[in-house]
């Protein structure tokens, strides 16, 4: 087997003494006041219709540390602040080649609170990580072992919004091999009530852990909204339990995910999905809240990229074909079909469970847009309407 060039985030939780929790806090506020420090200066630039780079930026830092007022800023690494400047000119490229909305300013309150260094600003000897400006190593919890033989290449250090402290590890994982070839494809349908409906017949129930705990999370809620607004303890405390709660859903959820797609990658040589549009969905306030928590573009994106690192194929047919409504036995489509409807019978005479039914059309239809390379139309009782698409993804980094 060959090897694939992958570069691996490997995460961990760790818990920082009194002084190294300190140092970080000051360096995520450093960093977020050079971020918006520098996306003012560019933005007044911008008006006036001139551009400014990254070198421009950093030659800025360089004069705002020797001012009284931002002094400060020479207190911690300089590499972070360098780092973020780095990510604002990402996010000014991702803007004008039209991938991104304008850049946003930071917040204190809002803004996640993060700090990159690279290999000049840490020391990572016999499994000990030590960050600049720091006399000890971080108490990492090794949940997992970092690839043999290989060293992080930058290193993130975060905090969420429930206090937990986090250090993410950017390495190149040369232990990825794709998988044996298999001759076996699976169109999935995605859904509310089954989480995934396979075009096998086999449905993955959703978990709903949003809905689980939402009586845990009102609780939280009620009691945050009671605290007086302001920065005093009992409100921050409060702040704290809610973010709890939503932690915990997140990482149930997220764990799930990893879970059945990493199962589906294993299985399937060939896997066919739809391209939904998750952002205009929720605009429906009934099913917004329901499809937030079954997290439809959290999981394409783990599928995009395991299939990716092991070797097999990810087909996304367009939006608009009709798999629901298209009898995957005669072709026929039905002119109408709501979304309470879950069983119906074709003019043929089949009977099809609405999401077998989709799952099965939606294979077939990226199966041929696979060999055909090209839209395919199926085969319908009326005109008009759009075709299924093959569609091709860029690469993305884990």
């Amino acid at each position: 087997m060959t090897t694939t060039d992958v570069k691996r985030a490997f995460k961990y939780r760790f818990s920082p003494t009194d002084a190294q929790a300190a140092e970080l806090s000051r360096t995520f506020g450093c960093v977020r006041k050079v971020y918006n420090l520098a996306l003012a200066a560019r933005s007044e630039a911008f008006t006036r219709q001139e551009r400014v780079n990254y070198n421009q930026t950093s030659a800025m830092l360089t004069a705002w540390k020797k001012t009284e007022e931002l002094a400060f800023l020479s207190e911690v690494s300089s590499v972070p602040l360098q780092q973020t400047l780095r990510h604002l000119q990402t996010a000014y490229s991702n803007f004008f080649a039209k991938r991104a909305k304008y850049p946003r300013f930071k917040s204190k309150k809002k803004s996640r609170k993060s700090a990159e260094y690279t290999s000049s600003a840490f020391r990572f000897r016999d499994g000990k990580l030590t960050l600049a400006k720091m006399t000890e190593p971080l108490d990492i919890v090794w949940s997992r072992p970092l690839p043999q033989g290989t060293v992080p290449s930058t290193v993130t250090v975060s905090q969420d919004a429930a206090g937990r402290w986090f250090v993410s590890m950017l390495c190149d994982d040369t232990s990825v091999t794709p998988l044996p070839v298999l001759d076996t494809a699976v169109g999935i349908d995605a859904g509310i009530t089954s989480l995934l409906t396979l075009s096998t017949g086999e449905k993955i129930t959703n978990p709903k852990y949003e809905r689980a705990d939402r009586r845990r999370l009102a609780k939280a809620q009620k009691n945050l909204a009671r605290k007086a607004r302001g920065d005093g303890a009992n409100r921050r405390k409060a702040r704290i339990k809610a973010a709890k709660v939503y932690a915990r859903i997140a990482d149930r959820r997220r764990d799930h995910l990893h879970k059945i797609t990493t199962r589906l990658v294993r299985e399937n040589q060939t896997i066919v999905i739809e391209d939904l549009t998750v952002r205009n969905m929720v605009n429906n306030h009934h099913l917004a809240r329901a499809i937030s928590d079954a997290a439809w573009r959290e999981m394409r994106t783990m599928l995009e990229y395991k299939a990716q690192w092991y070797g097999r194929e990810l087909i996304t047919i367009d939006r608009w074909f009709p798999s629901s409504k298209l009898c995957s036995a005669c072709g026929t489509v039905a002119s109408k079909m709501t979304l309470h409807v879950r069983e119906w019978t074709c003019d043929c005479g089949t009977t099809h469970d609405r999401d077998v039914n989709a799952a099965k059309n939606i294979l077939a239809v990226g199966l041929t847009a696979s060999v055909c390379g090209a839209g395919v139309r199926p085969q319908r009782s009326s005109p008009g309407g759009p075709s299924a698409t093959k569609q091709k993804h860029p690469r993305r980094e884990p």
